[in-house]
């Protein structure tokens, strides 16, 4: 088994548990190089303390585990059988008690917690893995730390498609779409997660909707995607003008460059993910904008886009080095416009070492 299982197996020796259930596709993925949202059919990753471990999936899923090169037991049931019930007598397979287990409390719906207690009577959830999964995400190797400079450097490539395509009374919509089709055209088979293109007022919501609103000249036009490489992610937000910019519009766009590069300039092992937090926002506090600095300054990402830790006001957390995480501050004013700039960077012993490398000074599309 690989070094992750086996780290988790020493855990559950040390804290005298029988197995861990893995019920978070994340996860899964991570450990194994299987991904796949099973989404409402079951998918179970067991880790025994002494045994071998299993993998239980839905059987359409059972040929792809074994392609990504598992060497543990691989059991599938299909739609019309009992599941759960198939779960059980597959975990009981090696004979191995299970009395003692470790769930993914932040990840097991309760009507599936009471789905296993009914298959397993004799078992206690009484240990969470959450943590240990979360530790072990959080400090990248460089083989993922190179896997997410590719996907950044894809990233970069679809922004400069995305730029590509605007023009004026075109939708949000149909630039994503010409953004996406072109990364597919150049062999990448997904990005990170839905495409956020927004123009003008409607970029005042950070988590809208790509949406049918129509480009105008003078507008602002902010972009955020991420691209995924062999299991690892990107994630970069950049923002542009379209045929010429305001006084008012530079303005807010400098600001918010002004706190993404210093926060990205000056982070450091060492300091707390609070500190770093402040740098940014101290900036768009003294420059009148404070309120409209609505969200944290960035999260983690790795095998999944958000992950831990979180790099927000009040976080004691401690930075190292081999941490990944956005920097990426923004301006939202209702009615009005929005502006963010984001990388995503893994932090050395120097500093911050960015994966995405699109120029932030502010661009005018013609």
């Amino acid at each position: 088994m690989n070094q992750k299982i086996h780290a988790i197996q020493t855990w559950l020796n040390q804290n005298e548990l029988d197995a861990a259930l893995l019920t978070d596709y994340h996860t899964i993925a991570y450990l194994t190089g299987f991904e796949s949202d099973p989404i409402e059919r079951i998918l179970v990753l067991a880790i025994y303390a002494q045994n071998e471990p299993l993998m239980f999936a839905p059987a359409l899923e059972v040929e792809a585990v074994r392609q990504t090169g598992w060497s543990g037991r691989v059991t599938g049931y299909q739609d019309q059988e009992d599941g759960w019930a198939l779960l059980a007598t597959a975990l009981s397979a090696p004979k191995a008690p299970l009395a003692h287990l470790a769930i993914e409390e932040n990840q097991l719906t309760l009507a599936r917690a009471k789905a296993l207690q009914n298959v397993l009577p004799q078992a206690h959830f009484e240990a969470n893995i959450t943590e240990l999964i979360q530790n072990m995400r959080l400090h990248k190797n460089a083989d993922e730390i190179e896997k997410m400079h590719q996907a950044g450097r894809d990233a970069d490539a679809a922004f400069e498609a995305g730029f590509a395509a605007l023009g004026a009374g075109t939708t949000e919509l149909a630039v994503a779409a010409a953004l996406e089709y072109d990364t597919k055209k150049r062999g990448i088979p997904g990005m990170s997660f839905e495409t956020l293109v927004q123009f003008g007022a409607h970029a005042a919501n950070p988590h809208g909707a790509t949406g049918n609103n129509v480009l105008k000249p003078n507008e602002m036009a902010l972009f955020d995607l991420g691209t995924i490489y062999e299991g690892y992610v990107s994630d970069a937000t950049r923002t542009v003008a379209f045929q010429g910019v305001t006084d008012h519009q530079r303005e807010v766009y400098q600001v918010t460059l002004e706190a993404q590069l210093a926060a990205q300039d000056q982070v450091k092992p060492g300091m707390t993910a609070g500190e770093l937090d402040q740098i940014a926002r101290d900036i768009i506090t003294k420059a009148g904008y404070g309120e409209y600095f609505v969200h944290r300054l960035g999260h983690g990402l790795g095998s999944s886009v958000h992950e831990y830790p979180q790099i927000m006001a009040g976080s004691d957390l401690v930075l190292e080095p081999g941490m990944v995480f956005s920097i990426e501050p923004g301006i939202y004013i209702p009615g009005d416009m929005g502006v963010r700039i984001e990388d995503s960077v893994v932090l050395t012993e120097n500093g911050a070492d960015s994966f995405t490398h699109l120029s932030k000074d502010l661009r005018i599309i013609d």
